[in-house]
């Protein structure tokens, strides 16, 4: 009798143990592949995409219409069976002290991470440029970023100009190399003191300073590192012969910067040509003439943002993505001229934010729900970086805990999946 109990009760403990055992795979699986409705954001209805030759990745005026995806690069996490991608549930709608930096989310093994040219191979690098606008940008204000967002950033952003240093700068580097929670850096350079004619012809200050730069980055950073010319170049076109600043020199001078760098053993740049996604400046006919090639560009990005009162830029992220105006009825939207002109360039929001609000505060909160729903339309994002300020040259605040509700919906958009990326920086 003694002898059946024991044997009963080992039954009975091995039955219990199997069951916690399937029960908690379940879950975490269940937690993984949940997605947004695991961080109440919930999908709700499919917007309605309005039909037209966008759509179908033509030039047209659908709002909204993703491009052609880039082939063999699924946009989520391989689901834990290893039998396809793990899309979220379509029924689911005072400085810190650097040393408190937000700890980077494990990623589960076989996910995404960076690849070629930092392509990562599933999923939307996340990333920031934080304290613009203020004295406290650096280190400093990544790491009160990252801890009031509650996340580690994949990419930092910040910006040089002119020929007095060179980059990236020691602060940079330890912020790119910075153990167990290694960034992408994103570096922006403005050429000062010679026109884009004439740098792109061989300005001597300039190609010294290159030469120099080149020669910094190859001993001390050779880790590969987003890199862009001059962003938002198209407020200084000026489209008259002989200006020095046509969209045509802008295009020279960018492909003269990069193939010098290169050439002179900084190969590990990877190139971002950065547009200003205003309707005005790239439905001119010169717009097309910025391209500098191919060969010297390796991502395209884009600055652009929501505002939360009515009127020019009021809308949700595909509104952002694909601004359109009555006043240019042939634009088709930026994504739209993207992934139909430039099939195989991935793309990077470089710049994006909403503008707070006093009358409208709680767009902010919406808007970032309205991402994490929408960003799966749109498999030609490939990093999106915040532009984090409480003001800009005209008074307007980016800051994403404008609102406790607006800090919480980013922090949520922040753990999606399709946000998990793990950066592995890597040689040329």
């Amino acid at each position: 009798m003694r002898r059946r109990t024991r044997r009963n009760l080992f039954l009975h403990l091995a039955a219990i143990t199997a069951v916690f055992s399937i029960s908690a795979v379940a879950t975490l699986s269940w937690a993984w592949t949940g997605g947004v409705d695991q961080l109440s954001l919930p999908y709700g209805p499919e917007p309605v995409l309005m039909p037209g030759p966008a759509a179908t990745g033509a030039p047209g005026t659908s709002r909204g219409a993703p491009g052609p995806a880039e082939p063999g690069v699924p946009m989520y996490p391989a689901s834990p069976s290893g039998s396809g991608s793990a899309r979220p549930s379509a029924s689911a709608s005072s400085a810190a002290d650097p040393a408190r930096t937000a700890p980077r989310a494990p990623v589960p093994a076989g996910s995404c991470r960076t690849g070629k040219k930092l392509v990562p191979t599933c999923g939307v690098l996340w990333g920031v440029a934080p304290g613009a606008f203020t004295d406290a940008r650096g280190r400093q204000a990544l790491a009160a970023f990252e801890e009031k967002t509650e996340r580690h950033q994949d990419i930092y952003h910040a910006y040089h100009r002119g020929n007095g240093q060179l980059f990236p700068t020691k602060d940079e580097i330890a912020i790119a190399r910075e153990p167990g929670r290694e960034r992408l850096l994103f570096l922006n350079w403005k050429p000062r003191g010679a026109s884009w004619a004439k740098i792109a012809k061989g300005d001597p200050a300039t190609d010294k300073f290159l030469d120099k730069l080149a020669a910094h980055i190859k001993k001390d950073f050779p880790e590969q590192f987003f890199f862009t010319v001059h962003h938002e170049a198209e407020d200084n076109i000026r489209e008259k012969s002989g200006s020095g600043y046509t969209a045509k020199d802008y295009a020279a001078m960018y492909r003269h910067v990069v193939t010098r760098l290169r050439a002179h053993g900084a190969d590990n740049i990877v190139s971002v040509l950065v547009h200003m996604a205003y309707v005005p400046h790239t439905s001119k006919k010169w717009f097309a003439d910025m391209y500098p090639g191919d060969d010297v560009v390796d991502w395209i990005g884009f600055d652009t943002y929501a505002y939360s009162d009515p009127g020019y830029g009021h809308g949700d992220f595909a509104e952002l993505l694909n601004r359109q105006s009555s006043a240019r009825p042939t634009w088709p939207g930026f994504y739209n001229w993207a992934t139909t002109e430039h099939p195989g360039k991935p793309l990077m929001v470089a710049e994006w934010g909403v503008w707070s609000s006093k009358k409208n505060p709680g767009h902010k909160a919406e808007f970032y729900q309205e991402v994490g729903k929408q960003i799966p339309r749109f498999p030609g994002i490939r990093a999106m970086v915040h532009f984090d300020t409480p003001h800009n040259q005209e008074g307007r605040a980016s800051s994403v805990d404008a609102t406790p509700q607006s800090l919480a919906a980013y922090r949520r958009l922040g753990r999606l999946p399709i946000f998990q990326v793990e950066v592995t920086p890597a040689l040329p």
